[in-house]
């Protein structure tokens, strides 16, 4: 029996892959940093941001007032116009016909109130020789009176229907706009269907609806100011010409309206239906508050991340109001020093594999 013995460059060989196996140790890789906030007490402003809607002050709903066709609509939307321009025809032949007959009438009392007034000149001739009695002349004066009288009423039906046949051109009731229109032709229309909307384009004001439970704050507000664009283009923040909040809330919406009116060089730069930041600004209190990107909303929770032993974990939180960059106000839910995941997103994605790094503090609240 022969004993196989390996080759001396074979051992070296195995020697050296072994060793070389030996030393391969898995990298260790650093947890991924997340950036974290630590929770405190934060300069806030008590006022509150909301969007309105430009309108302007001066409108009208142009409306129909004779019955019929609508013949022509002249005008369409973004129109300029100017007072009595045409805006629209509406088939005026049933109107025609009225000015025709009330003519008529008028040229048959003219003619009646002749013949009595020639007859009445007969009667006091005849009476001043003797040969009429005085009911005679009575009668003849009774009858030139009666014509008198209808002659009036003829000229009023023709003076009526001269009326109703203007009625049947809509005109604009001032300079300006049409906004829009609200017929077309062939439409049927009755005294008081709106036909167009037109508006003057100066002024102008802003319509914003405030909830009924942050009506006080806007009235406490210790400046407001509307956000539109400048001359360059670029927007920014102006005070408006005057502000008015408007007769009771909305029992649906429980929201007040308030007008602010928009200052000239402002309005010029903006059309109505256009949206505009409004802002109420109030006084500084001390607020809990984490960025909008810390918040993430599930259906009906609202949370964030707050950073543990184990990683981020998920934490309920009931927020409050919106203070802009300032960030969201939270009212329960976290306490001083607890360190919240700026990033709400990339703290759930990574989880207990993440680890926590400082952040910049949130922007102070706009003053």
């Amino acid at each position: 029996m022969r004993l196989l013995t390996h080759p001396p460059f074979l051992s070296l060989s195995l020697r050296a892959v072994l060793c070389t196996a030996a030393c391969v140790v898995p990298a260790v890789h650093a947890a991924p940093a997340v950036p974290v906030l630590v929770m405190g007490a934060q300069s806030v402003s008590t006022g509150y941001e909301i969007d309105g809607v430009v309108e302007p002050v001066r409108y009208s709903t142009v409306a129909a007032q004779a019955s019929g066709r609508v013949a022509r609509l002249l005008v369409r939307a973004g129109d300029s116009v100017k007072a009595g321009q045409v805006l629209a025809t509406i088939d005026d032949r049933d109107t025609q016909t009225g000015v025709q007959r009330s003519q008529a009438q008028v040229a048959q009392a003219e003619a009646e109130l002749s013949n009595a007034k020639a007859n009445y000149a007969r009667q006091q001739d005849l009476r001043a020789k003797g040969f009429v009695s005085q009911a005679a002349l009575d009668v003849a004066a009774a009858q030139y009176k009666g014509a008198q009288a209808a002659r009036d009423g003829a000229g009023a039906g023709a003076r009526q229907a001269g009326l109703a046949q203007s009625f049947t051109q809509v005109t604009a009731p001032f300079d300006g706009f049409v906004m829009e229109t609200l017929a077309q032709a062939g439409d049927l229309a009755v005294p008081g269907k709106p036909v167009a909307v037109v508006y003057a384009p100066q002024p102008l004001r802003v319509v914003v609806q405030v909830p009924a439970s942050m009506n006080t704050q806007a009235k406490n507000a210790k400046q407001i100011q509307l956000q539109v664009p400048g001359a360059d283009g670029q927007m920014t923040w102006v005070a408006p010409a005057g502000s008015q909040p408007v007769g009771a809330a909305d029992p649906v919406s429980q929201t007040l309206a308030w007008r602010l009116d928009l200052p000239a060089q402002a309005a010029a730069q903006m059309i109505p239906g256009q949206s505009a930041r409004v802002k109420f600004v109030g006084g500084q209190t001390q607020r809990m508050v984490v960025p909008a990107a810390a918040v993430l909303r599930r259906g009906e929770i609202t949370g964030v991340y707050v950073a543990t032993a184990q990683g981020f974990a998920l934490k309920a939180v009931r927020v409050g109001q919106d203070h802009g960059a300032a960030g969201i106000e939270v009212l329960a839910g976290l306490k001083a020093g607890d360190a919240v995941a700026v990033n709400a997103v990339q703290a759930g994605l990574l989880g207990s594999k993440a680890a926590a790094t400082s952040a910049s503090p949130a922007a102070p609240a706009a003053k």
